[in-house]
């Protein structure tokens, strides 16, 4: 085992693998709780039982999803990077394509199959590469930023921190109510635990609010630890109904097949390189055995879709495995054990509620609107279509349509610009398609 996973040629051990994939999943194991509830729309009043998932069927399939992704990527690819259901793109699955385009859920995971299927087929011809790389750096950026600001403003209504307001749209919440007061004090708690950087601070911050929460009868205790595991079935291939289902055949559910398609693109890579590069593992600038990194990142979508779960992808989180030591893939199928143990925690973890996870959203915001810093704001070519895809995100509530934004702007600036010869010509046919996706949206 130490041969195939190259432990001499990469100066590691079977110690530092398994604190290295403890480490990881600790900083992920966030997504356990929070995912489920983003996807069930848990703190959105008013819905129909039909138009929510499962909760116990989508814990399942999220701790399933992350198991099988981390032990492909672990075995196949070689990487020491975990996968899991992405955030961002279950915020898009929920509050865009369900809550927004009033979709069945049924429909958002055949779209999130459809987009597994096409980047499957992508990874395996090597034409995914060329369409990440026709995409130019600074709408990548900009993509990734307005995501951490959606994300963010997600957690923020969560928590009651902003709420609507008939005046001004929004406003500030009622900040001394007790759950508000409870999401405060854990995102205050873990901005403490990220700035002194302790590992897996957003899961700790997770764990302390809740026993503040316990403590101070905002939460109700759990009656037991450890317990039966939820039944999968509901969710279980439930997108394969979709198929005979004449209205899930339109322009918009295009877009949203394109925008699951173009975020995974984009995360994947930018993650694979980014923890790569932390681990020393890039070999002249570029990643080995990427079409395997790839191809792992393809298949665990694809199968996450089926379990019932929105796009899995490599997380950036793996970065704190890396930092704790870990090299190989052997991290990454210690991770997966976790995930697949904590199938058997559900009772404990389902008292997790909104204003506990609130801060988590927030935080994994600020982390993403880092990216802002690499966008050439000088250039005005290319600072309108990067702020226009990064602003309309959270403002329309719609990570598909800050996408199209910024896609359909991107070749009329640059061509005005005179700039005709640093567009890529996939760059028009993605203009096409985002043309008719807002021609078409209230289909």
């Amino acid at each position: 085992m130490k041969k195939y996973f190259m432990f001499d040629e990469l100066g590691t051990n079977y110690r530092r693998e398994i604190i290295g994939g403890l480490t990881t999943f600790l900083a992920m194991a966030y997504i356990l709780v929070v995912n489920p509830l983003t996807l069930t729309l848990a703190n959105v009043e008013g819905l129909p039982d039909s138009a929510r998932m499962d909760y116990g069927a989508v814990f399942v399939a999220t701790a399933l999803a992350a198991a099988v992704g981390s032990i492909i990527m672990g075995l196949v690819g070689k990487y020491p990077i975990a996968l899991a259901p992405g955030m961002g793109l279950n915020a898009f699955f929920a509050y865009s394509v369900i809550l927004g385009h009033g979709a069945p859920w049924q429909h958002a995971l055949a779209a999130v199959f459809i987009s597994s299927v096409f980047f499957l087929l992508l990874t395996l011809s090597g034409l995914r590469e060329k369409l990440i790389n026709a995409i130019p750096v600074e709408l990548k950026y900009a993509v990734g930023a307005g995501i951490g600001l959606f994300i963010t403003f997600v957690g923020l209504t969560n928590a009651k921190i902003i709420i609507k307001n008939d005046a001004t749209l929004v406003g500030l919440g009622h900040l001394g109510s007790p759950e508000t007061l409870l999401a405060l004090f854990g995102l205050l708690i873990t901005v403490i635990m990220m700035t002194r950087g302790i590992k897996g601070a957003v899961f700790y911050g997770m764990i302390v609010t809740v026993i503040i929460g316990i403590i101070f009868k905002l939460i109700d205790p759990p009656t037991q630890i450890v317990g039966a595991v939820p039944s999968i079935d509901p969710t279980f291939g439930a997108l394969f109904s979709s198929f005979n289902d004449s209205s899930f055949y339109t322009t918009a559910m295009l877009g949203i097949v394109m925008t699951f398609l173009f975020v995974d693109f984009f995360d994947n890579a930018g993650t694979l390189v980014a923890v790569a590069n932390q681990a020393g593992l890039m070999k002249d600038n570029k990643l080995p055995r990427a079409g395997r990194a790839l191809f792992a990142d393809s298949v665990a979508s694809l199968v996450g879709s089926i379990f019932g779960t929105s796009t899995t992808t490599s997380y950036i989180e793996s970065s704190a495995g890396v930092a704790s030591g870990a090299r190989s893939g052997f991290a990454a199928i210690i991770t997966a054990g976790c995930f697949l143990l904590s199938i058997f925690f559900f009772p404990l973890l389902s008292i997790v509620t909104a204003p506990v996870t609130a801060p988590a959203l927030i935080i994994v915001g600020v982390l993403m609107v880092s990216s802002l810093g690499n966008i050439n704001w000088k250039r005005f070519e290319i600072a309108v279509p990067a702020f226009l895809t990064i602003i309309t995100m959270p403002l329309s509530y719609s990570i598909a349509t800050g996408i199209a934004a910024g896609f359909l702007f991107y070749p009329i600036t640059m061509l005005v610009a005179g700039k005709r010869k640093e567009i890529h010509p996939i760059m028009y046919l993605f203009f096409i398609i985002f043309l008719l996706y807002f021609i078409f949206l209230t289909e």
